[in-house]
């Protein structure tokens, strides 16, 4: 019955393209073109859909009266649909060329032999559609290429749901210790007495503040992808669910190197901090047992005791997300109590002689000395992305995450900039010790008891750093790996603590080997690099979101069919369908309606493809104004009138592309928090970082170009074959429904009713049809 069907089937696409060579094959026209066109017809090309409005009346009426559509599983449909058009073309060419009957209907008497010859002609058809052999070698490269290249940049749905494997017990005042605890570090009692005495002054408090601001823009966009987007990944998924998958990835595998090298990193700097406060008895006992190590890229020595307090951390965080927030407590409440003894000690202490000009003023380096000391102080600021990272174990995320940051980020400021006030005021800033700038100060003025609780204030705020980094490197890697794209492993949560507890004992146990045996000191270098990378792509997933068209505002999971889901199957459906008239109100990327009448050449683009030029070219405007006042003067040597030149260029290009974007609609939600002035603070953002970039060593990028390209290869061996999103396109592959529209010629038109999920672009006039975004 089935192979029968076929036949039919075959059979009448087949009668069908002879009756459109008998009546529209005049005698001028050839043979050739003849079997051309009803082979194009065979293929099925596809054609544009008219509107209700457009159609004739006749032609309307008629197609309203039309039978309901039937499903289309044959072989040519499917292959038609997923199959270049040409390939098709290719295959259907042996049966096609044949000659077709042209002649009247025969009488009855004869029609027998005519029927078992087009049989015949359908079997023949059947069996190259059988034959699989030089089908991939003749499809087109490009549309290979185009395929290989939607894989690389398939979107992850939004979730809205609140569902999920790990336990919401974070409240907003863990969030923010959470966040004051990986800020308020080992930078705060080493970094402060760097740049006070190498590059600022006493204005080294000036080059805090224009750093909390700076550092303020990228806090901005993760506030708002954290409350939108309440589930763990961080940059990592903010990536996904705007750019693309294979930025994802490399974005993950970024941030997971900062987090790695910047924990072992830490809890070096606290063991050699702890050693040096019993004058080196650790590191001289380990020496005279174990001996020095000369070989590259290792240590001098193994530091047993940074290796064990990693694992001692990681034993805490593997106990569960309210046993390790009440630890973070423990240390962050020390640390914040120290912070603020030092202050008040150090304004008792204070001397206002030591900014005068006989000390060298305010700013002896000047404004390019409070320039570069801000370039530094940012670093001290990173780690308010944590929160953001753990926004899917807080209990109401949408105000949790931006209420913390914001508070997280306040306090470091003010502690950094209070802290550097009266270190500066204290002692003269020319008389600071770098290594140890507070305690040095202390003793200096005769405190030497006050040193000893400044030490035991910089070895909690490390052990904050350190459980921090613990805390959240494990739940990056489950969130890569509940998306397929690293060890499914990986995801498992342990079902009493409900933490990825394999994440956090294999990566803690990775980071002891580092800090055992590694020197750190060449790697460090890749934390900068990697945060600034990860905001910078925060910044543009800010931009790409905020021109898409929001989705219907559901608690409903990806699984959950909503009540836009409707599937299109009759003919009178789909011309409700194409008829519908769009809605009144803009659509986010569309242009704004009061600037239509002055930028009509921008209202002619689809709603979102200007907005795509302008961001690629924003980008583009960043980098070369970057590279232009990072090395216009030294690397470039360029002459002054070349120099102002590119300088205007690309200021003027930047400012541009960005009234480009801000002339369009954007979303507008009421129920989660949104960057301000959006896009001009993503954009300065994306600027700043791109210039921080470029400031950094040839090294540095080398060595990151190298973690990339072995990041490229775990994800072409794993990630893009394991992918959650790979193996919901073949299921929904298998599962997507054909239906044919007929006409009165051959022509047919076949669409693909697809879940909701995956539904393609669609026209403005289809308003009903719900899309991802």
């Amino acid at each position: 019955m089935a192979r029968g069907g076929l036949r039919g089937r075959q059979g009448a696409h087949l009668r069908a393209a002879a009756q459109m060579e008998a009546l529209g094959a005049g005698p001028r026209r050839g043979r050739a073109q003849v079997q051309e066109a009803a082979l194009q017809k065979l293929a099925l090309r596809p054609k544009k859909a008219l509107s209700a409005q457009e159609m004739d009346p006749d032609e309307l009426r008629r197609r309203r009266t039309a039978p309901s559509t039937q499903r289309v599983q044959s072989p040519v449909a499917l292959l038609t649909l997923h199959v270049a058009p040409l390939a098709v073309l290719q295959m259907l060419r042996p049966c096609a060329e044949q000659r077709l009957p042209s002649e009247p209907q025969p009488p009855a008497a004869v029609s027998a032999p005519i029927e078992r010859a087009r049989d015949e002609r359908c079997q023949q058809l059947a069996w190259c559609l059988s034959q699989p052999p030089t089908m991939a070698q003749e499809l087109p490269s490009t549309a290979s290429l185009a395929r290989f290249c939607q894989k690389l940049n398939r979107l992850k749905p939004l979730e809205y749901t609140m569902e999920t494997s790990l336990r919401r017990c974070l409240t907003t005042l863990d969030l923010t210790l959470l966040g004051v605890g990986c800020m308020v570090g080992s930078g705060l009692y080493v970094l402060t007495g760097t740049v006070a005495k190498e590059m600022a002054g006493p204005a080294v408090l000036m080059s805090f503040g224009v750093a909390a601001v700076a550092s303020l823009l990228a806090a901005l966009c993760y506030a708002e992808f954290g409350a939108r987007v309440p589930r763990t990944g961080s940059a990592y998924l903010f990536t996904y669910v705007s750019i693309g998958e294979l930025w994802a990835f490399l974005i993950g595998w970024d941030v997971l190197l900062e987090y790695l090298i910047g924990g072992a990193a830490t809890a070096r700097a606290w063991s050699s901090y702890l050693d040096s406060i019993f004058s080196h008895r650790i590191r001289n006992f380990t020496e005279a047992h174990v001996g020095i190590l000369q070989v590259p890229f290792l240590a001098q020595y193994p530091d047993f005791l940074a290796a064990g307090i990693v694992l001692l951390a990681s034993t805490f965080i593997s106990c569960g997300a309210r046993i390790s927030s009440w630890v973070n407590h423990t240390f962050s409440a020390i640390s914040l109590a120290i912070i603020l003894f030092i202050i008040i000690l150090g304004f008792v202490l204070a001397r206002p002689h030591n900014w005068s000009a006989e000390e060298g003023g305010f700013a002896p380096f000047g404004f390019s000395g409070i320039m570069t000391g801000t370039a530094t102080c940012f670093y001290a600021f990173v780690g308010f992305d944590v929160i953001a990272a753990s926004s899917e174990e807080a209990r109401n995320p949408k105000r949790a995450v931006p209420m913390a940051i914001a508070i997280s980020l306040g306090l470091a400021a003010g502690a950094y900039i209070l802290v550097s006030t009266v270190l500066t005021l204290m002692v003269p800033w020319h008389s600071l010790d770098p290594n140890s700038a507070l305690a040095d100060a202390f003793y200096q003025r005769g405190y030497s008891w006050a040193g000893f609780i400044v030490a035991a204030g910089s070895i909690c705020a490390m052990n904050t750093v350190l459980l921090t980094a613990l805390f959240s490197l494990p739940r990056i890697i489950y969130a890569m790996a509940v998306d397929g794209l690293f060890f499914r492993v990986f995801a498992y949560v342990h079902p009493r603590t409900q933490v990825p507890v394999v994440g956090i004992l294999v990566f803690g146990a990775l980071m002891a080997f580092l800090v055992l045996l590694l020197d750190l000191e060449a790697l460090v270098q890749f934390l900068s690099i990697g945060t600034l990378m990860a905001y910078t792509f925060v910044a543009t997933s800010i931009i790409v979101l905020r021109f898409q068209k929001a989705p219907p505002v559901s608690s409903l999971g990806p699984a959950s069919p909503g009540p836009m889901a409707k599937e299109y199957n009759s003919f009178s459906d789909h011309i409700q369908l194409v008829g519908t008239e769009p809605a009144s109100a803009p659509e986010p990327g569309q242009l704004r309606p009061a600037l239509r009448p002055y930028l009509g050449f921008l209202g002619g683009c689809r709603p979102g493809a200007a907005v795509a030029w302008a961001l690629g070219v924003l980008v583009a405007s960043a980098i070369t104004l970057g590279c232009v006042l990072v090395f216009g003067d030294s690397a470039l040597q360029l002459p002054p009138w070349g120099y102002t030149l590119l300088l205007l260029l690309s200021s003027a290009t930047f400012l541009l592309s960005l009234l480009v974007l801000g002339a369009h609609q954007q979303q507008r939600r009421q129920d989660t928090f949104q960057v301000p002035m959006a896009p001009l603070t993503p954009a300065l953002s994306i600027l700043l970082n791109v210039i921080l970039m470029l400031k950094l060593s040839y090294l540095t990028w080398l060595r990151f170009s190298i973690w990339l390209l072995i990041g490229l290869v775990v994800y072409f061996g794993y990630g893009i074959w394991h992918s959650k999103e790979n193996q919901r396109e073949r299921s929904e592959l298998t599962a997507t429904h054909y239906v044919v529209y007929p006409s009165s010629s051959l022509e047919a038109t076949v669409q693909a009713v697809q879940p909701p999920s995956q539904a393609p672009a669609k026209e403005p006039g289809h308003t009903e049809q719900p899309t991802s975004p």
